[in-house]
């Protein structure tokens, strides 16, 4: 996707990860773009956007998503995705 919203950078959060869009009457595999920031100067909110690529026109068009999030959110969000990464890395330790 060329004309993205998100700028992928050297310091993009995570410049490809799969995704998936649902809906009601659609399901649409693709890979995104996410990215924690804030603002440069004067910042009041952590932002968490995410873009899918190649978006079907036919369901919604290209678009990004941004979440602003205090910074108690941010680390509450940060402290259970932690825990999500460690139960998955000890689930795939034991079957290894």
């Amino acid at each position: 996707m060329s004309n993205r919203f998100i700028s992928v950078t050297a310091s993009t959060t995570l410049d490809y990860v799969t995704a998936s869009a649902t809906g009601e009457s659609f399901d649409w595999d693709s890979i995104a773009v996410v990215n924690a920031t804030t603002d440069r100067t004067n910042p009041d909110c952590v932002r968490l956007q995410t873009e899918l690529d190649n978006v079907n026109e036919t369901h919604f068009p290209q678009h990004l998503v941004e979440l602003e999030l205090t910074p108690s959110q941010a680390r509450t969000l940060a402290a259970d995705l932690e825990a999500h990464a460690d139960h998955v890395e000890s689930m795939t330790d034991e079957s290894a």
